[in-house]
């Protein structure tokens, strides 16, 4: 165990979640759910049988390191990894498992996203243990499949390849990976049963992806090969400083993961959710009798299947609505319908043009 290392991505704005998620402070920094901890709070808390709290690694951004301290404060400075710019995941992964395997060359690893959701915590746990005893023995990068309940057009697929004599033990090989099909696309997935959603959740040791690196991305590999004498010392960030200057933007998904011929899935059931969108919070959260998601001070009329979140000071009454969203945070009031929501982004962008940052 004291191999076993956590890096946790939270350098994110999360603006399919505006206007709750702001650039100033992000969904992983807020109890989404209402449960008296934040995302970020939750994501270590279900870590705790699967590495020492001294293994874990936070992944974000400058302008995040104080909300970091705040909500995670046994983290040493050297735990919290401030990218200098957003860059995508592989260079954030890339920084992580490169400073990660200078102290721990033996290091076995877990990247997984500040802001999801997990309701089967000791599933999660027996899961990603299984897999570990895999990867520290074996250079394989392996990536959790969960199994799908809708054709969600949200989430990326991965096609398992069941029929393959590379299998190890529950590991399967992939056979291709496929970005947020159309409806009808994935409907077929559904049907076939060969597919997973992509649960963006990694782990491989250190020396496999460090060798992919090189392999796949070594425009990214170069630059912190070179830093590696800078890690754990006064120089880090000016070298980290270059090295983001000489990566070009792009996730670990593109980069490796789709590319890679070592790649295995894990089929896994532990009550996943990415909380990306309104709707999956709608989804994860509780209902009342009719059916509306209710988060602050609020009385409702003919009003269903709506979720509404709004700040418990302000009393919000809200009648005749089916199949909204209604959110209120800080300066900005968002209604829109449940089913638009993909359009979400859209409000944001424009809102930047024509309102300025204030609003975002």
């Amino acid at each position: 165990m004291n191999n076993n290392y956590v890096i946790i991505m939270a350098g994110g704005i999360g603006s399919r979640f505006w206007p709750f998620s702001r650039q100033r402070y992000p969904k992983q920094f807020q109890d989404i759910l209402g449960v008296g901890k934040t995302m970020i709070q939750q994501t270590v808390e279900r870590f705790e049988e699967v590495c020492p709290l001294s293994n874990v690694y936070v992944v974000t951004s400058v302008e995040y390191y104080d909300l970091v301290k705040e909500q995670l404060p046994f983290l040493e400075d050297e735990q919290i990894l401030l990218e200098p710019n957003r860059k995508n995941t592989a260079p954030c992964i890339a920084y992580a498992c490169y400073k990660i395997a200078a102290k721990n060359p033996q290091a076995n690893i877990v990247v997984s996203p500040a802001d999801h959701v997990i309701m089967n915590v000791q599933e999660f746990r027996n899961t990603l243990n299984y897999v570990l005893d895999e990867t520290k023995e074996r250079d394989i990068l392996v990536t959790l499949g969960i199994r799908p309940s809708r054709p969600d057009t949200g989430y990326g697929y991965i096609q398992v390849n069941d029929e393959a004599d590379t299998s190890i033990g529950k590991l399967k090989p992939v056979k291709t990976f496929t970005e947020k099909p159309n409806y009808e696309l994935a409907v077929s997935f559904i049907t076939s049963g060969d597919f997973v959603w992509n649960a963006g959740i990694f782990i491989w040791n250190a020396q496999a992806i460090i060798k992919k690196f090189d392999e796949l991305l070594p425009d990214i590999a170069a630059p912190f090969n070179e830093m590696r004498d800078k890690f754990y010392t006064d120089k880090e960030q000016e070298a980290l400083k270059m090295a983001y200057y000489q990566c070009r933007s792009i996730s670990i998904d593109y980069g490796i993961m789709e590319y890679a011929d070592n790649v295995y899935v894990m089929r896994s059931d532990f009550g996943w959710s990415d909380l990306g969108t309104w709707k999956s919070l709608y989804e994860q959260a509780e209902k009342n009798r009719d059916e509306n998601v209710l988060q602050g001070n609020i009385m409702t009329y003919e009003t269903r299947e709506t979720v509404v979140k709004t700040p418990q000071d302000k009393l919000v009454i809200v009648q005749g609505l089916q199949d909204y969203i209604v959110a209120e945070y800080d300066n900005v009031l968002l209604i829109c319908q449940k089913d638009q929501e993909q359009r979400i982004k859209q409000f944001v962008s424009d809102v930047k043009e024509e309102k300025g940052q204030d609003f975002i």
